[in-house]
């Protein structure tokens, strides 16, 4: 299946039931990964944050942080991808204390194949940037569930009680 372009042909818009995009990450040990090594073996939250350090940003990953193990209990592993480079994904992951792992999107190529990358608003003003998503992947590597203007406080509990209601 093709994946659409967004109105200004920069973006692949993922839909549910698409393959998800292969990328590359790190553990915490800068140890190289692809979202590829984990297809077939687990389900997978990855989720799409502006920018390391920021209120948002640290109040999702502290409710990832703390509901990590409950998630790894099922089975399901966690990526979180910003813009941030490596170096500050150190940093954010020491300080959070942060189990999962994170991947650096420092040309945004990742979230542009996600479709999440794209104009936004603060104050007033427009500019480009990531808007706050989760793509939720299953054991075949295909998209079953996408949350967009993801809301920080209680989405891991959201991303938790879905896959309690698929398991049933």
């Amino acid at each position: 299946m093709e994946a659409k372009k967004d109105i200004h042909g920069e973006n692949e818009i993922a839909k549910i039931g698409d393959t998800a995009h292969d990328f590359e990450f790190q553990d915490h040990q800068g140890k190289t990964f692809h979202l590829s090594d984990l297809i077939g073996k687990k389900r997978i939250v990855v989720y799409f944050y502006p920018k390391d350090f920021t209120p948002g940003c640290t109040i999702e990953a502290e409710e990832f942080s703390r509901d990590y193990n409950l998630f790894r209990n099922d089975n399901i592993e966690i990526i979180g991808i910003s813009p941030d480079t490596n170096e500050s994904h150190v940093k954010f992951r020491e300080k959070m204390k942060i189990p999962y792992m994170l991947a650096s999107d420092t040309r945004n190529e990742i979230a542009k194949k996600y479709g999440v990358y794209g104009l936004k608003k603060f104050m007033g003003k427009e500019y480009y940037g990531v808007n706050r998503s989760t793509f939720l992947i299953d054991t075949n590597g295909k998209i079953s569930k996408i949350y967009e203007k993801v809301k920080p406080k209680g989405h891991s509990e959201e991303v938790l009680e879905y896959f309690k209601s698929i398991n049933k």
